[in-house]
């Protein structure tokens, strides 16, 4: 599965994605540890914000291997 990167994370991770793997029926929250693994150069919070097929997900959600995931970096503004 590939996981899209956006802001700060594609900067940390040099790329606008990385590729996971993860079992049929994982959850968000098993996406989350197969990037930390995938990617430890991104400085993902304890509890990043996901977003499955445009909708934010909690880590609970089962995702499938075509669900588009997005992990959305904190944001700041002024």
């Amino acid at each position: 599965m590939d996981v899209l990167l956006f802001a700060s994370y594609a900067d940390a991770a040099a790329a606008s994605s990385v590729r996971v793997s993860v079992a049929e029926g994982a959850r968000v929250a098993d996406v989350v540890a197969a990037v930390r693994a995938a990617a430890p150069a991104i400085p993902l919070p304890a509890r990043p914000v996901v977003a499955v097929n445009h909708r934010y997900a909690s880590p609970d959600v089962v995702v499938a291997a075509t669900d588009e995931v997005a992990f959305i970096p904190p944001v700041a503004g002024g």
